[in-house]
Parts: structure tokens; sequence; C-alpha cells
């Protein structure tokens, strides 16, 4: 500690500011986080997993399953679309806006290669593919994830199952995880306050705390559209 000559008040000295420098650049935020998921599972009766983002998207690296026996599954590995998933739009609503703007452009392109080809109907109980959403209309949803601090989805991948998904900062302010859960529609809420909301957004906000980030969250909430 060092002594503060004006009002003789002792502050955190060089040291001890290093030290704390040192602890936040080797947090793992996955590490971190892994020992809350079962917890969470247990309190909301759902499954739930932790996504980071990889080379392909939002990726599924640790989950834990829900305690009722009627229950949806998330497998290691997984990758997450990123327009029409709730891991998905978290992340896109806080990565770069020109990185985000690029991904979607290039699925499109993938899209439009693939379109001369025919491609094959979905299995039973998959919704037929939807079409990418324009920027305007993509940067309005993310809009209303930062407003809300959280993301959802109604059976947008598959019919009958929900899922929400709540960011995880660092000291940086930037994203690092995303704490998700998954349901059956006819038992899971994706009410914006609801207690499976409030669930996640409080055990995101525990890593986050943890990995040294502002109470205040990002400072970018309200990114600018472009």
């Amino acid at each position: 500690i060092e002594q503060d000559r004006a009002s003789g008040h002792y502050l955190l000295g060089p040291l001890a500011l290093q030290l704390g420098l040192i602890s936040l650049q080797q947090a793992d935020p996955v590490h971190i986080a892994t020992p809350l998921l079962s917890p969470l599972a247990q309190q909301i009766g759902h499954t739930v997993a932790l996504a980071v983002w990889g080379a392909r998207g939002a990726t599924i690296v640790r989950t834990a399953e829900s305690p009722s026996p009627v229950h949806v599954n998330m497998r290691h590995g997984t990758v997450f679309s990123l327009t029409n998933t709730a891991s998905g739009r978290i992340f896109a609503a806080y990565l770069d806006t020109d990185v985000v703007r690029r991904l979607l452009e290039e699925e499109r392109q993938r899209r439009k290669q693939r379109k001369g080809a025919a491609e094959p109907a979905p299995p039973a109980g998959m919704p037929p593919v939807q079409p990418l959403p324009s920027w305007g209309d993509f940067e309005r949803q993310l809009q209303e994830v930062r407003e809300h601090g959280i993301s959802r989805s109604d059976g947008e991948v598959i019919e009958g199952v929900s899922a929400m998904a709540a960011p995880v900062f660092d000291h940086t302010g930037a994203i690092v995880l995303a704490v998700t859960a998954i349901g059956p529609a006819g038992i899971f809420s994706t009410a914006w306050d609801g207690d499976i909301a409030r669930a996640l957004k409080a055990c995101a906000g525990t890593v986050s705390q943890r990995l040294g980030a502002s109470a205040a969250g990002p400072s970018d909430l309200r990114k600018p559209e472009r």
C-alpha cells in the first residue's frame, strides 16, 4: 500500500495493482464458470451450457443436463447459427460490428453458392431454413438483445425447443462466454424478465465480476447502426 500525502488515506500501491492485473490476465472464463453450471441447471430445471466464440462461431464447450426427465440435450462442439440462435445472437450483439457484418455477408454468399444445388428437405421436427435477415433487420434484433441484456429463441432451430443466453464479459468489457439454457417450449419461459432470464443473468454476472468486469457492463451497449 501507499499513503496519499494530501489526504493521508492509504491506497493500493504499484505492486498490489500489478498483482491484480496479473490475476485478471490469468483468469480462465471457462474454468471459473464451469462449477456454476450444475447448480444453475438444478435451479432452473433445464439443460445449460457454456459457449465460446470459435473459428466457426459460438461453440459449446461445457454442459450440465437438466434434472428433469423431460429435457433437451446439447453436445460439446456444437456450433450455433449466428442469426437464429440465442447464443449466436448474444455474441453478435457484443462483438465488433464490422466482424458481425462480415460474418453475415459470408453466410449470405455461401447460401447463394448453394442456391443452384438441390438441397434435401429438413429432417422431421426441423423448421425450414429461414432467409437471412438484412443487416438493418439483424441490427434491430441485436439492439433488442442489448436493451434486455439477454437473447432468446423460440423454435427457430428445432420446433418446440426454446433457449436463452446471457453474456459474460472480461475486465476489458469484451464478451468471452455465453451462458445458455435450452428446454422444451411448453415448460421453458422466454420472458425477458422471467425466472430463467434472471437466473442466467445472475450466473453470467457472477462470472463477469470474477473476471474483473465493470458492474455497469460493457461501455458500448448502444452500438450505432452502420
